[in-house]
This record gives structure tokens, C-alpha cells and sequence, in this order.
């Protein structure tokens, strides 16, 4: 009832409003703009029925699927002539194939339903009064740089803009897919027991917040402006904002791993703060940068914003929780990483001087499938909690994975 009352509000907004969004976008939007607005609404709703059913596993496969979808749906679209179009309709597709797939796993455990009662608002608020601020700026993290822009550079930066951090995103899903799956852990241990009970599980989410986007901030250094070329011949001038991008990423995977832990061991008020203060700087920092530097400012707007509330989020779990900062493990993920650069800087090397292959997108595919196998490879030797993690999920051993 409450998600179809905001959107009945805010889509009547954007259709009486329908010539200034116009304006704003400069192209007709507005019925785009609605129909991603209902498709994002359901989407949360499924996620938050997932884990609320315990399907956890389930909602956290939704995000590639989402972000995948998006992406494939945009490329094929560009390249069938659909233009900016293609950018709404990739989009809405995403979340449809979220939709549909999440909505079959809830229509089969979702046990009878009832008609609400006075009881179930007034838990929704005491939650959301602190809540509501996460939310805002998870959507903020995603929006806000792209809403400034639109008052200081022209639509076509824009939609390289939107490509070059819908790329960026793709690389946090693993973290997103993270934060979901201990969460339910670490708040029924805390609730047992005691906050400082989850301390293995905080050094845990921080070993591996960045697993993939470490070798993903120097993959994108080395192969930007070959991955946006895949959106068009325009589209590799965005490449510096990509690295600056994938960066913002870095930090706030870590950071939804800490802010996640304030959660589950019931400190939404110091969460709220956290958020409170990102909301602040970014939106200070995207007006004040954008104006002076285009979207330069805007991509070191949104890195600045979350480096310093990462600093924050980290400030308040340490006073509550003793635990170990996984320094170890994130540098041997850097020096695989650095392999890595080294094995895909060969291969781009081969390819530009000998023309190997010749076309662009499998010239990606491959190097990056070379870099994915170098780097895990060479985690694999370097790191043993990677190797016994690996071990213990694998569903048949293997002989040279040993503990």
C-alpha cells in the first residue's frame, strides 16, 4: 500500500511536469521515467519479500541479473540504432528480468496474505526513521552526480556517463551479493549474544569487499576505453571518469560491508550518520566540482564522498567491535592483481601490434577473460583464506586446490 501510494504521487508529479523533465533530459522521457519508477519499486519490494523469506541466496543473484540484463539489453539496443532510447529501455529490462525471476521464487514460499493492520505501519516507522537515510543514499551514490550534470553539460556527456558507471557497477555486485548473505548471520549473533561476537565476520566482509573490484580499478585503467567502445565510437572519451568510477565503487564496498555490520547488530542511528554525512558532502561536492570542472568533478565528487564516509562507517564500527583490519589479504589481492595488469597489458600489446583478433568486443572478452584467470590463479597461490574459502564452496574438490 505504502509503495503504490509514493508511486502514484510521484508519477502523477512527473506526467503534469512531463515538458520541464523534457527539458531537463532534453528528450521526451517522461513516460520512461514512469515506468522505471514502477519497475524499481517492484524490484525492492521482491528483494525485501527474498530475504524476509530467508531467500537470500535468491535476492542475491538479483543484482547481476539486474546489472546484466541492463547492460547486454543497452549494447544490443545501441547497436540496432535504438540511440538514447536504448539507455530507458535497457534499464527498464533489467529490472523486469529481476521482477519476473525474483517474483517466482516469492509466489512459491510466500504463505498466506492478509490485509495489514494498524500495528504492522507503526513497526514500518519506528524501523524506517533511521533506515530511510541508507536508502537515500544508496540512490544518491547512483544518481546524484548524473542529476547535477544535467544542469552544466550536455546530454550526450551525460549518456557516456551513465555507460562509463553502469561498467563501475557491475564490478560491486559481488560486495552487494556479500553485505545480503551476512547480514542475517551477523544480526542473529549479535541478538545472542554480543556485538563484539562478529568480529570473524566483519574481517571476513572486509577480506573480500573487494575481491573483484581491485583487479577491476586496473582492468579499467588498462582497458577503459576498449570496454566503452563497446557503446559506441564516442563513448572512450569517458575512460578517466571510468577509473575515477570504479575507485568510488572500491570504497563503497567497503563501506556498505561496515555500514552493514552497524545493522545487524542494531546501531541504525550510527548508519544514519554515516549516510547523513555522505548525503551532505556528495551533494556539496557535485555542485561546487561539477560547476568548475564539468564531469571530472562529478566522478571525483562521488569518490571524495564516499572515502570519507568509509573513514566514518570505519570510525564507529572500531569503537564498538575489536576486530582485524585484513591488511594482509588485501595487499596479496593487489599483488595479483598487479599480475595480472601485467598479463592483460602482454595480450593488449600482442593484439594493437600483430591485429590477432581485429574486432573490439571479442578483443575484451578475451583479455579479460585472460585477466580474470591470472588473477585468480595467482590468489589462489598467494592467499590461503582465498584457497580454503574456494575449498570449502566448491561443490567437488579439486586436486590442486588444497588447503
Amino acid at each position: 500500500m505504502i509503495i503504490l501510494g509514493l508511486f502514484v504521487l510521484v508519477a502523477v508529479g512527473v506526467v503534469v511536469f512531463r515538458e520541464q523533465v523534457a527539458g531537463y533530459v532534453e528528450y521526451p522521457a517522461a513516460g520512461y521515467i514512469v515506468v522505471i519508477l514502477l519497475v524499481v519499486l517492484l524490484s525492492g519490494l521482491v528483494n525485501a519479500l527474498l530475504v524476509g523469506l530467508k531467500l537470500v541466496h535468491v535476492s542475491g543473484l538479483l543484482s547481476p541479473i539486474k546489472t546484466g540484463g541492463r547492460a547486454v539489453s543497452q549494447i544490443l539496443l545501441i547497436v540496432a540504432g535504438a540511440s538514447t532510447a536504448a539507455l530507458f529501455i535497457g534499464h527498464i529490462l533489467g529490472f523486469i528480468a529481476v521482477i519476473a525471476t525474483g517474483g517466482y521464487y516469492v509466489l512459491r514460499n510466500l504463505p498466506s496474505l492478509g490485509a495489514p493492520e494498524r500495528r504492522h505501519f507503526e513497526r514500518l516507522f519506528d524501523f524506517a526513521k533511521f533506515s530511510w537515510l541508507g536508502s537515500l543514499q544508496s540512490r544518491m551514490f547512483s544518481y546524484t552526480d548524473v542529476l547535477v550534470l544535467g544542469y552544466f553539460v550536455s546530454s550526450g556527456l551525460i549518456g557516456i556517463y551513465t555507460a562509463a558507471w553502469n561498467v563501475g557497477q557491475f564490478l560491486i555486485l559481488f560486495s552487494g551479493t556479500l553485505q545480503s548473505t551476512l547480514f542475517p548471520e551477523m544480526s542473529s549473533i549479535a541478538a545472542n549474544e554480543d556485538p563484539q561476537a562478529v568480529s570473524k565476520i566483519v574481517e571476513q566482509s572486509l577480506t573480500f569487499g573487494g575481491l573483484f573490484l581491485i583487479p577491476g580499478l586496473f582492468g579499467g585503467i588498462l582497458l577503459g576505453e576498449r570496454i566503452l567502445q563497446i557503446y559506441g565510437p564516442e563513448f572512450p572519451e569517458g575512460a578517466v571518469i571510468l577509473n575515477i568510477l570504479i575507485l568510488a565503487n572500491l570504497f563503497m564496498g567497503y563501506q556498505n560491508q561496515l555500514l552493514n555490520t552497524l545493522n545487524a547488530i542494531d546501531r541504525p542511528d550510527l548508519a544514519f550518520r554515516v549516510n547523513f554525512v555522505f548525503v551532505v558532502v556528495n551533494v556539496s561536492l557535485n555542485v561546487i566540482l561539477v560547476s568548475l570542472y564539468g564531469w571530472i568533478g562529478a566522478a571525483v565528487a562521488t569518490a571524495t564522498s564516499v572515502a570519507v564516509s568509509l573513514v566514518l562507517a570505519y570510525w564507529h564500527v572500531d569503537a564498538i567491535i575489536d576486530f582485524r583490519l585484513p591488511i594482509g589479504e588485501i595487499v596479496r589481492q593487489f599483488a595479483a592483481a598487479g599480475v595480472m595488469t601485467a598479463a592483460v597489458y602482454t595480450g593488449l600489446r600482442a593484439e594493437s601490434t600483430y591485429r590477432l583478433v581485429g574486432h573490439n568486443f571479442a578483443v575484451v572478452i578475451l583479455l579479460v577473460g585472460i585477466g580474470a584467470m591470472t588473477y585468480f590463479a595467482v590468489l589462489l597461490g598467494l592467499s590461503r583464506t582465498f584457497r580454503e574459502t574456494v575449498f570449502r564452496n566448491l561443490p567437488l574438490g579439486l586436486p590442486f586446490v588444497s588447503r
